[in-house]
């Protein structure tokens, strides 16, 4: 393990520059530099506290976890339905809902639509793939086509419907994870 590349890559992660995270541990920048190019080491004392500055401990830091998963499969997705809403939606990352957002790809048959949702923190994105949906947004409603995109930080109770002939299929990112 390269210990002064990783604390770079996890000084730079939470935006931090050399000087700033030297002047959080009580250190010169030349010395976090020489760190980061492994061309000197750390005291144990010295590496705790740069880990706290930035976000993390020896045990986590010395842990050898697999590579994050970049890239999913059909496989990998989870699929559930509501046959009375008559929607089907899929998670299209696994685990989402630990992640800072939830991509979700929905399908409405016509007359179809998926759960009220409360407001929230955070923001909702939408593409629509194919046929058209309602967005409804408080006391509010817009229609979005194909090829359309929907934004809006979720502050009012909302939902999307499908009024029309054919299936609707949306592609819905929420962050923080709602769905």
């Amino acid at each position: 393990m390269q210990i002064g590349a990783k604390i770079r890559r996890l000084r730079i992660e939470i935006q931090l520059t050399q000087e700033e995270l030297a002047n959080r541990c009580e250190l010169s920048k030349g010395f976090i530099s020489q760190l980061e190019n492994d061309l000197t080491s750390p005291s144990i004392a010295t590496l705790v506290d740069i880990l706290e500055i930035l976000g993390t401990n020896l045990k986590e830091f010395f842990s050898e976890t697999e590579e994050e998963r970049v890239t999913f499969s059909n496989e990998d997705m989870f699929q559930t339905e509501d046959n009375d809403l008559k929607y089907n939606l899929m998670w299209l990352v696994p685990n989402a809902q630990k992640n800072i957002m939830e991509p979700i790809m929905i399908t409405l048959a016509p007359d179809g639509r998926y759960t009220l949702e409360e407001p929230h923190e955070g923001e909702e994105f939408g593409y629509v793939l194919s046929g058209s949906i309602f967005l409804h947004l408080g006391n509010k409603k817009y229609k979005v086509k194909k090829g359309e995109s929907f934004y809006f930080k979720p502050r009012e109770s909302h939902y999307i419907s499908n009024s029309g002939k054919t299936l609707a299929k949306v592609i819905w990112i929420s962050t923080p994870p709602s769905f």
